[in-house]
């Protein structure tokens, strides 16, 4: 009888482990998808007029094991993004562009996730 319990303890801890790392390549391509889509989606709703570089800059990259969308012309995301003091006096109004991508991709991943958990 403890042999019968201890091969379907195993036999359950196997099943558990398969389904574990499954549903882990599962995420990391949800992960990469989204990513990528984030970094497309930026290219298109950036401030068009400010560099021509800034919308072209925008990037998705793996860093460790997680992914990271970034722009090559980091300097400008956050005068953009929220606004910042002209040199001569007044403000340059924010031109939001990133928050609402961030939305939508925070959205799309764990709607994925939801869905890779779900099999």
């Amino acid at each position: 009888m403890a042999t019968n319990i201890n091969n379907l303890a195993a036999e359950i801890n196997r099943t558990l482990r398969n389904y574990a790392h499954g549903v882990g390549e599962d995420i990391e391509k949800v992960a990469e998808k989204v990513a990528k889509e984030g970094a497309r989606q930026l290219k298109i709703r950036s401030p068009i007029g400010v560099r021509h570089q800034y919308a072209k800059g925008w990037r998705a990259k793996k860093v460790g094991n997680q992914w990271v969308v970034h722009n090559i012309e980091y300097q400008l995301t956050h005068l953009l993004e929220k606004g910042h003091a002209k040199v001569g006096g007044g403000r340059v109004p924010a031109q939001v562009h990133i928050r609402p991508v961030e939305e939508e991709m925070i959205d799309e991943f764990v709607q994925g996730v939801e869905e890779a958990i779900r099999g």
